[in-house]
C-alpha cells in the first residue's frame, strides 16, 4: 500500500525506534503551548471565521459554515404551518438519538414522564456511536473528582463554566456505576476491577473503556434499555424549528419527515436539545471523524429561537486523523494507541513532541511539522506524520493491539496494512463541537423557560478544548441530568397557544441588517453532490 517514499521513511522510523524507547520528549512549557497554538492551531485562522450579524451573539465571531447557517433564514419560513393539528403530544420531547438523548430519555421515562425520541437517522446514528477511546471517571483510590477538574479545567484553557465541569467530574463515578449496571462491558482484570489508562493531559489513569469499541458498546446498552423500556422513537425525522407559545416557554418543535418531506407538530411542555455535533459542515476543509448527521441543527434551531451560544468559535481538531489511505481519509485514530505507547514520529524518523500532549497542542504540533518544518510524509490528499504503533507490542508484549485496539487493528488490515509491523499515517481530522448552547447547571436555557441542553450542543463544559474521554461523561451526566429535570419540570407547566412568531421576527431582522444568503437552515445533510449533477 505504501508508495516507495513512505517506504523510505518507514525504514528511518523503524532506526530510530530503540533510541525513542529510552528517551521519550519533553512536555512544552505553557508559554511554548500558547505561541504553537496561536501559529497552527485553526482556531487561529481569520479567515476560517465571519460574523454572527444577528441574535444573542451578534458581533462575535463563528466558524464560516456556522456563521452562514445562522445568517440564514428558516426553512419554514413562507409555509403554511398549522399547529393546531398535533402529531404527537408528550411531556419531554428528545431531539436526538446519541448517548444524550438516549440517557435524558431512560431518565425522563424513570421519572414517570411521557417521553418520546426523534431523530433524523435512527437511534444511536450518532458521534456517541464512533467514539472509541474511552470515559473518564476518577474512581481510583489514588484519584480524585478534585484532580479530574484540574486536569480538565486546565486542558480547557480554564475557560469552562465551573458549575458545569464541577457536576462533570463529582457525578462521573456515579455515571460509570450507572453504565456497568446498565450493562456496559467495561475492561476489567481478572478479579474484576475496571482497567484505566491516561490520555492526553491526564495526571491519573481514568480512562475507562471496552477495548476501543467505547462508544458503540455505550451506545448499545444505551439503545436496547430505550428499546426495552418501550420509550417511543420516531426515526428519520429531523425537528427543524422549535415553537415557542404565547408565554415565551419552548413548547414543543416542527418535525419533517425525511422520506416523505411531511411536516409534523409535536407538542411538548419541556424540549431537550441533543443534537451533537457539526463535523459534517467541514470547518476550513477539514475532514472529520463525525458520523453523516452532525450538521449544528441544535444550535441553528435554539439560536433562531433565542438562545446564546458560548465559545462558538472553538473547535477541536483530533490530532489523530486518519492520513493514508485515502478510502478512510479522516477516520478517527484513538488517543488509546498514544496511550498505549505510540509515538508521533515525522518523515526523518524524529519525535517531535510528547505523545500525551493535549488535543490542541498535538493537533497543532502536527499541523506545524507538516507545514513550517516541511517534516511531514506526502501522501495522495496531502502530508501526515507516523504513529508508530509497532512500540505498542514492544511495550506491552505481543498481543496488546489486538487485545486492547482490535477496532483499529481491523480497519487498518482491511487496506492490507498491519499496525503492529509498520507505522500508520495520520494528520488531525475535525472531531468536536467544544461550543455550542449555553446552559445553567441543571441543563436548562437560560433564555427559553424549559428549553434544556445535553451533550455535544452544550457549550462551557469543557472550556476551549476538550481532554479524551469527556465527551462520552457528559453525554451521560448531563443527559441524565436533563431527562431528570425536563420531566420534573414537565409536572408544573402549562402550556399557552402555540406559535413561529420567532421565525418571521429572525427573518425581520435578518432583513434589517442586509443579510440575505439566500440559504435556508437547519442544512439537515450535508451536501456532497458535485455540482453539475
Amino acid at each position: 500500500m505504501f508508495t516507495p517514499e513512505m517506504l523510505e521513511s518507514v525504514k528511518k522510523v523503524e532506526a530510530t525506534r530503540a533510541a525513542r524507547m529510552q528517551t521519550e520528549p519533553r512536555r512544552m512549557t505553557a508559554e511554548e503551548k500558547d505561541t504553537l497554538l496561536k501559529a497552527f492551531h485553526p482556531d487561529y485562522r481569520a479567515d476560517g471565521f465571519a460574523e454572527i450579524k444577528i441574535g444573542p451573539n451578534k458581533g462575535e465571531k463563528a466558524p464560516l459554515e456556522l456563521a452562514h447557517l445562522l445568517n440564514s433564514n428558516s426553512r419554514l419560513l413562507g409555509e403554511d404551518i398549522d399547529l393546531t393539528k398535533v402529531d404527537y403530544d408528550v411531556d419531554v420531547l428528545v431531539i436526538g438519538g446519541g448517548g444524550a438523548g438516549a440517557s435524558a430519555a431512560i431518565e425522563a421515562d424513570n421519572a414517570g414522564a411521557n417521553v418520546m425520541i426523534v431523530t433524523k437517522l435512527r437511534i444511536g446514528d450518532a458521534n456517541t456511536m464512533m467514539a472509541e477511546g474511552g470515559i473518564q471517571a476518577a474512581d481510583k483510590p489514588n484519584d480524585s473528582p478534585v484532580q479530574h477538574y484540574l486536569d480538565a479545567f486546565g486542558g480547557g484553557h480554564f475557560a469552562a463554566r465551573p458549575e458545569l465541569l464541577r457536576r462533570l467530574v463529582m457525578e462521573a463515578p456515579d455515571a460509570i456505576k450507572w453504565l456497568n449496571e446498565l450493562g456496559v462491558m467495561f475492561d476489567k482484570d481478572e478479579d474484576g476491577n475496571m482497567v484505566t489508562t491516561h490520555g492526553g493531559g491526564t495526571s491519573r489513569k481514568r480512562m475507562h473503556a471496552a477495548k476501543d469499541y467505547s462508544g458503540a458498546e455505550i451506545m448499545r446498552t444505551l439503545r436496547d434499555e430505550v428499546i426495552n423500556r418501550g420509550i417511543p422513537v420516531v426515526d428519520f425525522t429531523s425537528a427543524v424549528e422549535l415553537i415557542k407559545d404565547d408565554r415565551g416557554q419552548v413548547a414543543g418543535a416542527v418535525l419533517l419527515n425525511m422520506e416523505t418531506d411531511e411536516y409534523m407538530v409535536a407538542r411538548a411542555k419541556t424540549v431537550i436539545i441533543a443534537t451533537g455535533g457539526a463535523g459534517r459542515l467541514h470547518y476550513q476543509n477539514f475532514p472529520t471523524s463525525n458520523h453523516y448527521g452532525a450538521t449544528a441543527d441544535g444550535l441553528v434551531m435554539g439560536y433562531r429561537a433565542g438562545a446564546p451560544l458560548l465559545y462558538q468559535d472553538t473547535i477541536q481538531y483530533h490530532p489523530t486523523g486518519v492520513a493514508f489511505p485515502s478510502q478512510i481519509f479522516g477516520a478517527l485514530v484513538t488517543e488509546k494507541v498514544r496511550s498505549l505507547g505510540a509515538m508521533l514520529v515525522n518523515v526523518d524518523g524524529e519525535a517531535f513532541m510528547h505523545p500525551l500532549e493535549t488535543r490542541d497542542v498535538s493537533a497543532a504540533s502536527i499541523i506545524r511539522e507538516c507545514s513550517e518544518r516541511g517534516k511531514g510524509v506526502e501522501t495522495p490528499l496531502g502530508s501526515g506524520v507516523w504513529l508508530d504503533t509497532p512500540m505498542i507490542e514492544l511495550i506491552g508484549g505481543e498481543g496488546t493491539i489486538e487485545k486492547r485496539i482490535p477496532a483499529m487493528l481491523r480497519m487498518y488490515l482491511n487496506y492490507g496494512i498491519d499496525m503492529r509491523k509498520v507505522p500508520i499515517l495520520i494528520y488531525p481530522t475535525l472531531h468536536y463541537q467544544n461550543g455550542g448552547l449555553e446552559i445553567g447547571g441543571e441543563g436548562f436555557t437560560k433564555t427559553i423557560p424549559n428549553l434544556l441542553v445535553a451533550g455535544e450542543a452544550v457549550g462551557g463544559i469543557h472550556g476551549r478544548n476538550r481532554l479524551m474521554g469527556n465527551s462520552l461523561l457528559d453525554i451521560i451526566v448531563f443527559g441524565r441530568n436533563a431527562g431528570k429535570a425536563a420531566a420534573a419540570k414537565a409536572k408544573e407547566i402549562e402550556l399557552g397557544a402555540m406559535n413561529l412568531d420567532h421565525i418571521g421576527a429572525y427573518a425581520d431582522e435578518l432583513e434589517a441588517a442586509g443579510v440575505a444568503t439566500g440559504d435556508v437552515s437547519p442544512l439537515l445533510l450535508p451536501k456532497y453532490a458535485r455540482k453539475g449533477r
